[in-house]
């Protein structure tokens, strides 16, 4: 069934509004999948906060103009799901890459992918997919910003004990002595 103008417009106006506020995206095709598999994928994409859908390449080459992703319409060719990360940079990619892992998905084949302007090809999946989330990007940001606090707090405790073990050292020198002098 086809779609009259104002559906279209529809469309091309809710795809071009995600993409304006998406970290990246991936096209891919999904020739050879069935219903099942597809409803698989976009049950696991909201789980995971990416926006999942099936665009005429028509209109995902409109909806895409004047985006960071408009250097993907080159590659919006075939029947293609188009994936962004809303949340973080890499849920798209991870998402295509753990519905690939699974024997029975292995018709769906990833054409291109975007992130900050630039299109990349479909090998760089596993790349955009290894990204941190945001959640390990704020712990390892905090990791850092508090190792120096930590070094501090370290060498400070030093201080007290060093002297503890000094003076804990110049007992058993003395007691040594007493012990080897004569009565």
């Amino acid at each position: 069934m086809s779609l009259n103008l104002a559906e279209k417009q529809a469309v091309v106006t809710e795809v071009a509004k995600v993409a304006a506020s998406a970290h990246s995206a991936v096209a891919a095709e999904y020739r050879g999948l069935s219903v099942t598999q597809i409803t698989h994928l976009r049950v696991k994409a909201r789980e995971t906060g990416v926006y999942l859908r099936v665009v005429k390449n028509t209109l995902a080459r409109r909806a895409v103009q004047g985006t960071e992703f408009e250097c993907l319409q080159s590659s919006l060719v075939g029947p293609l799901i188009l994936a962004f990360s809303q949340q973080d940079p890499g849920a798209a990619a991870r998402l295509f890459k753990e519905f690939l892992k699974e024997k029975a998905h292995d018709k769906l084949i990833v054409k291109a992918l975007a992130v900050g302007g630039q299109a990349f090809p479909a090998s760089e999946l596993d790349r955009l997919a290894s990204l941190p989330t945001r959640d390990q990007v704020i712990s390892l940001l905090m990791a850092t910003l508090r190792a120096p606090l930590d070094k501090f707090a370290q060498t400070l405790n030093e201080i007290p004990g060093k002297l503890v073990r000094t003076l804990d050292a110049i007992r058993q020198q003395k007691e040594a002595a007493l012990a080897t002098q004569p009565d």
